[in-house]
């Protein structure tokens, strides 16, 4: 760790020294700065600045306080790196480890966040970079009374944590089967008696009652110090440290059953007269009860994590590469970009890469959720993990290790599967104080049975206060969140919609309105030129020979589609000089002498040019749906242009499901007012923001918002980003950009609109199973905890039984996983095949987006 405390001699304060990072210093005076501001902290006794190590050494009296460092560096305009430690925590069994290894984490100088999931047995710290070492973190984890380990890369992370689960399982079952045995002479050597005369009978005549009690005893002891030894490693030095936790409360609960019944056997004249009883079946059946539990619950576990295993399960083990002109096959890991990989029909394909050589069908599946197989020819990306279907092809390697599409998937899942929602923070905050209250909940009752309660008074207070113990379930809660989080989002990503934060599976649930970007989204974003009507004195091929050379120089897909369309006519384009692009406006050059320029109808009045000789025309393209492009030709109106975008089939089915939700639907597009609208009637949109450039989609969100409804965005494009990071929730359709995706909650990989309902439909399946979790996990305990302590036996003479106690709170677990489990069944409201049926595209041909990015 960076801070080293000091002892400062004769002075009754100590000091201490930490150091942290300092990004974007460049010359002496911001050294100066920089000292001059951290010395200002109060506190601070010195500060000492490097600029070569970009590193700040701070000495303060006290307990040094990183925060109110980082907040003075921050205010005189440099930055503190931060940095993300996960740690592997093992040993919790409930909600109370969790809060408790938390705020361990929390304690440590430059720890600004730690969260604990308990589903997952992971820990996500955010902190300070160069200001926390691992060592620290580990040691606060330790501090805790918890074993912390390193996590490796992920493949064998997962594989690692597998391998320890089920090592787990396996000891729980040993454990639980040998408690069994033992525990059942018991069981029936008590209960036999209490329950069945005969049996009663025959115990006395043979064994008699002191004998049976000394049987009962061996095996009693066994059963508690043998299997049931976890408990009491895990619960006495969690008591001793003043934390108790479940373990604590079972170790309490079945050593006083079985310290009353010791006491009963040898020392019988030390209790009062008429409670000299023993109940060894109770602490053994205890024992055992919650072994089953915790084994039930350790398989249950297990499966909730099986959309890892799948994922990690799709990478392939080897790949046959180029070597000296060979084709040979070599671990995955040899693989390095640039190799040629050959790839024959039904093999996986192992890394991500460009296809160079041959065509085939590949089955993405299991990476977009689309099932029909996509071809690939020269040129196209391939994926690692998808699956050739019947061709042989080859391919450049792009992408390895932790960088291919895969790797990125289950780091997201990961991350997504190990998040809090804000629905946790009132868990958290109850079940910190939940065993402590508890504890105080069984030494009340047990002081109200023995002062009030009917004779023998200390056999019912016994009873009641153990079965208090023992009923409390603080696991259920623990379990409630994570683990529907973990089957929610693993789900998600095999439907091909990945939540890169898991706040957003609630966020999205809570949207009362869809906001869409048209281009890419609502439409196929591969615009097709449908009209040229040349100005009287030019001619059809003149006209989109020139303006075909201009967009030549453009990147974007409209000018594509004018010159793909000038290369079918078999046009030759001319040089180009002076290429210039106005954003939102148009595109002008000088093409063999003459000069051309393209864009809306603004483009041509900035231009001085009229363009009313084209309204008849350019109204009849509005009502089609399509937005007018102009070419001027040496000062002269030229044409008019119009360039369409078919609607994705998939689109009409979308909205009308979103419709189905109970959600309004919003377009937003850089089309004109009519053009707009035309579309969003065609399409059955609620609202529309029309004639949006490029950096107004934000306030138009903002003007959505400003009507009280959360609203959702879904975009694909770079200049989506903004918009995706301001909305409430930012889907990105998958095949667009990097940044689009990196800026968005939810990244639907199928670039598929129905995605966004099966995403919404998906979240709200998920908090409504969160939602009965929680509603059983504290139901659970607000009822049969009164039941437990006795409040009905006034009433009827109910006092709930141990036994029956220990049924209960194995059962709570079990229950809250088996309906997280249930999450796997979700079927996705808008199947791939609802695509079909749709109206044929000419009638979906829409505008592009020339008009507001030219």
């Amino acid at each position: 760790m960076a801070s080293v405390p000091q002892q400062a001699g004769p002075s009754v304060s100590s000091i201490n020294r930490f150091s942290l990072p300092i990004e974007g210093m460049t010359c002496a005076s911001c050294v100066g700065r920089v000292e001059r501001a951290l010395e200002a902290v109060p506190g601070v006794l010195t500060a000492a600045v490097n600029l070569a190590t970009e590193r700040a050494d701070i000495t303060v009296a006290g307990v040094p306080d990183p925060q109110l460092a980082v907040q003075a560096i921050e205010q005189a305009g440099y930055a503190v790196p931060e940095a993300i430690t996960e740690l592997a925590i093992e040993d919790m069994t409930c909600a109370s480890c969790v809060g408790r290894v938390e705020k361990a984490l929390a304690r440590i100088p430059g720890v600004l966040e730690a969260t604990v999931n308990l589903a997952t047995e992971r820990a996500r710290i955010r902190h300070l970079d160069g200001a926390v070492s691992v060592g620290d973190l580990e040691a606060a984890v330790v501090q805790a009374g918890y074993k912390p380990r390193r996590l490796g890369a992920a493949t064998a992370a997962g594989d690692q944590g597998a391998e320890r689960r089920d090592s787990e399982t396996r000891a729980l079952r040993r454990s639980l089967l040998i408690a069994s045995v033992l525990t059942l002479p018991v069981f029936i050597l008590e209960m036999g008696s209490h329950l069945i005369p005969a049996m009663h009978h025959w115990v006395m005549g043979t064994l008699g009652e002191q004998r049976s009690w000394y049987l009962q005893l061996v095996l009693a002891t066994l059963v508690l110090f043998g299997p049931g030894l976890r408990f009491f490693r895990k619960g006495v030095p969690a008591l001793l440290r003043g934390a108790p936790d479940m373990n604590s409360l079972v170790v309490l609960g079945t050593a006083a059953a079985y310290g009353f019944s010791v006491v009963a056997t040898f020392f019988p004249e030390a209790l009062p007269p008429g409670t000299a009883n023993v109940y060894f079946e109770a602490s053994v059946v205890i024992v055992t009860l919650i072994l089953l539990g915790r084994t039930l619950e350790a398989g249950a576990k297990g499966r909730t994590s099986q959309a890892i295993k799948r994922l990690v399960g799709l990478q392939a083990k080897t790949a046959r590469v180029e070597r000296n002109g060979q084709s040979v096959e070599v671990a995955l890991d040899e693989v390095v970009a640039g190799d040629i990989v050959f790839v024959r029909p039904g093999e996986k394909i192992p890394v991500d890469g460009e296809v160079v050589e041959g065509a085939s069908y590949i089955d993405e599946s299991m990476i977009t959720g689309e099932p029909v197989p996509v071809s690939k020819g020269p040129g196209a990306a391939v994926v690692g993990g998808t699956i050739n279907k019947n061709g042989a092809f080859s391919f450049r390697v792009t992408r390895i290790g932790g960088d291919t599409v895969l790797a990125q998937i289950i780091r997201l899942v990961e991350e997504a599967q190990g998040s809090k929602l804000p629905i946790q923070a009132l868990v958290d905050r109850v079940t910190m104080w939940f065993v402590p209250a508890v504890m105080a909940a069984a030494a009340s009752t047990f002081a109200i049975w023995l002062s009030v309660g009917p004779p023998p008074a200390l056999t019912f207070a016994l009873v009641a206060g153990v079965t208090v113990l023992i009923i409390a379930c603080p696991c259920a809660m623990g379990l409630a969140t994570p683990t529907s989080i973990m089957v929610g989002t693993g789900r998600a990503a095999e439907l091909g919609i990945l939540f890169r934060k898991g706040e957003a599976l609630q966020a999205l649930r809570d949207v009362g309105m869809i906001a869409l970007d048209k281009t890419g989204t609502l439409t196929k974003g591969r615009p097709e030129l449908t009209d040229l009507v040349p100005a009287d004195g030019f001619e059809y091929d003149q006209v989109l020979a020139l303006v075909a050379a201009v967009e030549a120089r453009s990147e974007h897909p409209v000018a594509e589609a004018i010159v793909a369309e000038a290369g079918q006519r078999g046009i030759t384009l001319a040089p180009v000089e002076g290429f210039d692009a106005t954003p939102g406006f148009g595109v002008s050059a000088r093409v063999a002498g003459r000069t051309v320029a393209v864009g809306a109808n603004r483009y041509m009045t900035r231009l001085g040019l009229d363009v009313s000789g084209f309204v008849q025309t350019a109204q009849r393209l509005g009502e089609q749906g399509k937005s007018p492009l102009y070419a001027a030709i040496d000062g002269r109106l030229a044409a008019v242009i119009a360039v369409a975008d078919p609607i994705k089939e998939s689109t009409p089915a979308a909205i009308e499901a979103l419709h189905a939700l109970g959600l309004k639907v919003a377009m937003i597009t850089g089309d004109n007012v009519a053009t707009a609208t035309a579309i969003a009637r065609q399409l059955g949109i609620d609202e529309v923001a029309a004639d949006v450039l490029p950096d107004g989609k934000v306030a138009a969100l903002k003007r959505f918002r400003a009507k009280g409804a959360r609203v959702a965005f879904v975009g694909d494009g770079i200049n989506d980003a903004p918009a995706l990071a301001e909305a409430d929730v930012g889907l990105a359709i998958g095949t667009g950009t990097d940044v689009a995706i990196e800026a968005a909650d939810v990244v639907l990989m199928s670039g598929d609109l129905l995605g966004v309902p099966n995403a919404i439909a998906l979240s709200q399946a998920t908090i409504r199973n969160i939602k009965q979790n929680l509603f059983w996990a504290f139901a659970y305990n607000a009822v049969l905890i009164p039941v437990a302590a006795g409040a009905l036996y006034p009433v009827n003479g109910t006092l709930l039984s141990p036994v029956f106690a220990a049924g209960a709170m194995a059962l709570s677990s079990v229950f809250v996983l088996g309906n997280a489990l249930r999450l796997k069944r979700f079927q996705a409201p808008m199947a791939a095949d609802t695509q079909a049926g749709t109206q044929p595209n000419a009638e979906r041909m829409v505008t592009s987006r020339m008009a507001h990015e030219h």
